[in-house]
């Protein structure tokens, strides 16, 4: 579906018109990624359980309908936890998710850094 004309009053003979339907088509088939903001983000927080000695390994799974990062202490174990990008809960809940290992959401939201805030500690004061 292009339309060429020899006119002079377009310079790009290149241009291609693809319906929007074809287009968000094509968009669909592809599975769900975390993007390079996303995984920097995630990956800071594995670098620092990494350095606890908390976590030892991990596995991303670009499914069609939800992106998987899954955090494990030993590889032949289940995941500890579940970080979980979900378009389709975007305008609901939110895309981002924190899933332990026994299927309980930790922390839903809009945003990934503050569903990442699950995993910071917080400083307690003792006394001695």
């Amino acid at each position: 579906m292009a339309e060429r004309s020899n006119g002079a009053e377009d310079g790009d003979s290149s241009a291609i018109l693809i319906p929007l339907h074809e287009a968000r088509r094509d968009r669909e088939r592809l599975p769900v990624r975390f993007d390079r903001r996303e995984l920097d983000q995630i990956l800071r927080i594995y670098g620092r359980m990494v350095a606890a000695n908390e976590w030892r390994d991990y596995a991303i799974d670009h499914l069609q309908d939800r992106a998987v990062f899954s955090v494990f202490r030993r590889t032949s174990e289940v995941p500890l936890f579940q970080i979980v990008k979900d378009p389709k809960l975007a305008r609901k809940q939110g895309a981002y998710s924190v899933v332990a290992a026994t299927g309980h959401i930790l922390k839903r939201g809009h945003e990934l850094a503050r569903v990442l805030n699950v995993f910071d500690r917080h400083l307690k004061l003792v006394h001695a």
